[in-house]
């Protein structure tokens, strides 16, 4: 029996990420110009293929939007498929990109299209595409997004546009059940200038299997603060003379305070210790910004991001496969508080099999100033 499928790419989404715009809303043109190129197409490329490879399900059929919204993905791989010509895409040159006129409107409309014809609508987008989506179905359909944006809060990403195919599959199977997932998303604006303002717009229903669902995002426990503390500056006085990359989130963030620098809450910075002493080199560095200082055997300092579990992939795409494909796992420090920890897993996604294979096995997380735990990083 044919099962249909929406599928809905949000072209744009995952724009700012390495150029450390920490979103693309309103900001396109902007992410053009720091080098940032379209990555949503790419990322969904990578859940078709995965999907591709079931052959039981070869009879799918998808309803998708016109061009970058779904059907330029779709004519690569043999599934069949209905375009909803909803209206005509045009684009626009931005110095030597292509981009699409595509808004938050053509996302409502094709989902509120597709909504009493499909068994599921999956996105290929981030928070704001969710978001989108939501609006205009509600639980009427079940939704799942495969992660192509910056943040991505909400909990209604699979952990990776693999594990989007997975689940889908074992949706389609009867093996995953629906579930009640947080739809999030944050001020963009305001999280550019380190400021956090997430507002919920509602649940949506998701298929669910274990470790393919990434989690919410969740803040660090009142009750565990001061140990975070008091970790970190252990932490502060161990580091030795070097460059280091200092990441994102605010377990990091005080780190860069006791290092006295004047280091961003949401971005990754450039730092260099010598004698003790830090000097802030890059602020809010962008992919390109971190490439210039690979080959001076870098140190990484990341934390967990509550809630979704990741070290890479979530919030600081400016460590991109090619930055991490030159660090050492050795030279990566986590640090963390012990419930961000406590299943003894964590993720790292870049979307290179090369370097995703690099970092996973077990890793040393810092949970207290006289302690690591081995984490299995999936």
């Amino acid at each position: 029996m044919s099962r249909k499928i929406g599928f809905i790419v949000n072209p744009i989404a995952g724009m700012g990420g390495r150029v450390a715009l920490k979103g693309t809303d309103g900001v396109v043109e902007e992410a053009i110009k720091r080098g940032a190129r379209p990555v949503a197409g790419d990322v969904a490329r990578l859940f078709m293929r995965e999907l591709e490879g079931y052959e039981e399900f070869e009879d799918l059929e998808f309803l998708t939007g016109p061009g970058p919204l779904g059907a330029d993905v779709l004519r690569e791989f043999d599934f069949s498929f209905e375009v909803l010509e909803h209206r005509k895409i045009n684009y626009r040159k931005v110095r030597d990109a292509e981009i699409p006129d595509t808004t938050a409107k053509d996302t409502k409309e094709l989902a509120g299209k597709m909504v009493d014809n499909v068994d599921i609508i999956v996105f290929a987008g981030g928070d704001g595409t969710a978001r989108d989506v939501f609006s205009a179905v509600g639980k009427r359909v079940p939704i799942l997004g495969v992660p192509t944006g910056v943040k991505m809060f909400s909990g209604v990403f699979a952990s990776s546009p693999e594990d989007a195919a997975r689940l889908l599959v074992e949706f389609l199977k009867g093996n995953a059940r629906l579930v009640e997932r947080d739809v999030m998303d944050l001020d963009e604006e305001a999280f550019r200038h380190d400021e956090v303002k997430p507002k919920h717009f509602g649940k949506a229903l998701t298929p669910y299997a274990e470790l393919l669902l990434q989690g919410a995002k969740e803040p660090t426990r009142t009750d565990e603060s001061e140990d975070v503390q008091a970790t970190v500056e252990a932490l502060a006085e161990e580091l030795g003379n070097g460059i280091y990359f200092l990441g994102a989130g605010s377990t990091v963030k005080r780190l860069k305070d006791l290092l006295g620098i004047d280091g961003t809450l949401l971005g990754v910075d450039v730092v260099e210790i010598k004698d003790g002493r830090a000097r802030l080199i890059v602020k809010d560095a962008t992919e390109k910004d971190l490439l210039k200082f690979v080959e001076r055997n870098p140190r990484v300092v990341v934390t967990v991001i509550g809630g979704l579990g990741f070290l890479f992939g979530r919030g600081n795409q400016q460590f991109s496969a090619d930055v991490l494909r030159n660090i050492p796992k050795e030279n990566i420090i986590v640090v963390a508080a012990p419930s961000k920890v406590s299943n003894g897993i964590v993720r790292a996604y870049t979307g290179d099999r090369e370097v995703d294979e690099k970092l996973r096995g077990y890793i040393r997380v810092r949970v207290s100033p006289w302690m690591e735990k081995m984490v299995r990083v999936v």
